[in-house]
C-alpha cells in the first residue's frame, strides 16, 4: 500500500470513530416499525449443557478496589484445567442475562449496550476445562447454558492459528470468541450502528478482565485474529454473523506473569 492509499485508509478510519449522532441518517427499520432481531440467536441443538449460578465457591477476590489493581493482560496460564463452575461465571457476568424488558423488547445483562441491542454472541474454543471435551461451543444466555458445535482435535494449536500464530493463545484453558449479529444492532441504529457495536465489545471484555481476575484467571483480549479461519470455525456465515474479537483464558501463572510484567517495562 502506497503512501497515499495510507494516508486516506488512516482519515476513513478516524472519521468512522467520529460520532454521526445528531446527523441527518437514514429512517432505521425500528423506527419504520418493521419486525426486531430476536435478542439471542437460535440453538443449533437440543443437547445442552447446564451452568450453575452458584458462583460462592469460584469467586475469591471480592474486593473492588483489589480486582483494579492487580488487573493486568494475562499471557501466562497454568497447565492445570479451568472447572466448569468458573467457566459458568465468567459467562454470566460477561453476557448473561439478569432480565427481560417489555415484549422481548430488551436484555438486562451485567454489561451495558447501545440501545440495549446486545448484539453479541458469545463462543467458546475449549481446550483444558474439566467436564468439557475439546471443542467449539455456544453459550446459551437465556438458559445460561452450553451447546456443542462440533469437536475438535488439537485445540491447542487451533486457538493459536486463529490468533494469527501466537503462541501463547493456545496455551490457554478456553478463548473466548464474540460474534456481532450485525442486524441486531443496525435495526435501530442503520448507518451509526457499527461503531457504537464496537464500543460495546470494549465493555463485555472489560468485564470478562475483572470477572476473571476475581476467580483467579487471567486473560489478554486479542484484535489480531484470523477472520476467515475463525468463521468458519464457528460456523457462522461471515456476514451477518462474523468474528470481532476474541480473548484467551486460562489459570494465572503468577510468576511468569510478573516476570514478563517487568520485562515488558524495564526499559520505559
Amino acid at each position: 500500500m502506497d503512501e497515499k492509499r495510507i494516508a486516506e485508509t488512516i482519515r476513513r478510519n478516524r472519521d468512522f470513530m467520529k460520532s454521526a449522532f445528531g446527523q441527518e441518517t437514514p429512517a432505521s427499520d425500528q423506527q419504520k416499525l418493521l419486525p426486531q432481531p430476536p435478542l439471542t440467536k437460535a440453538p443449533k441443538s437440543e443437547k445442552r449443557i447446564p451452568l450453575t449460578m452458584e458462583f460462592d465457591a469460584v469467586v475469591t477476590e471480592h474486593d473492588y478496589v483489589r480486582l483494579l489493581q492487580d488487573r493486568v493482560s494475562n499471557r501466562f496460564y497454568a497447565e492445570d484445567p479451568m472447572n466448569l463452575d468458573q467457566l459458568a461465571f465468567l459467562l454470566w457476568s460477561t453476557q448473561g442475562v439478569r432480565a427481560i424488558r417489555g415484549k422481548n423488547y430488551a436484555a438486562l445483562r451485567p454489561v451495558p449496550s447501545a440501545g440495549a441491542r446486545h448484539a453479541f454472541e458469545t463462543y467458546l474454543l475449549v481446550n483444558n476445562v474439566q467436564g468439557l471435551e475439546q471443542g467449539v461451543y455456544h453459550y446459551l444466555p437465556m438458559e445460561h447454558a452450553l451447546e456443542l458445535i462440533s469437536i475438535q482435535d488439537n485445540m491447542a494449536q487451533t486457538m493459536t492459528e486463529c490468533a494469527c500464530n501466537q503462541k501463547w493463545a493456545g496455551k490457554a484453558a478456553v478463548t473466548f470468541v464474540y460474534t456481532a449479529m450485525a442486524y441486531r444492532g443496525e435495526w435501530r441504529y442503520t448507518v451509526n450502528a457499527h461503531r457504537v457495536m464496537l464500543i460495546d465489545a470494549g465493555h463485555v471484555v472489560q468485564n470478562l478482565y475483572l470477572s476473571a481476575q476475581a476467580i483467579g484467571c487471567g486473560t489478554c483480549a486479542i484484535a489480531a485474529f484470523q477472520q476467515e479461519m475463525t468463521d468458519r470455525l464457528l460456523q457462522v456465515d461471515g456476514q451477518e454473523e462474523f468474528t470481532v474479537y476474541m480473548a484467551p483464558v486460562g489459570l494465572r501463572d503468577e510468576s511468569k506473569n510478573e516476570a514478563n510484567t517487568k520485562k515488558l517495562y524495564a526499559d520505559v
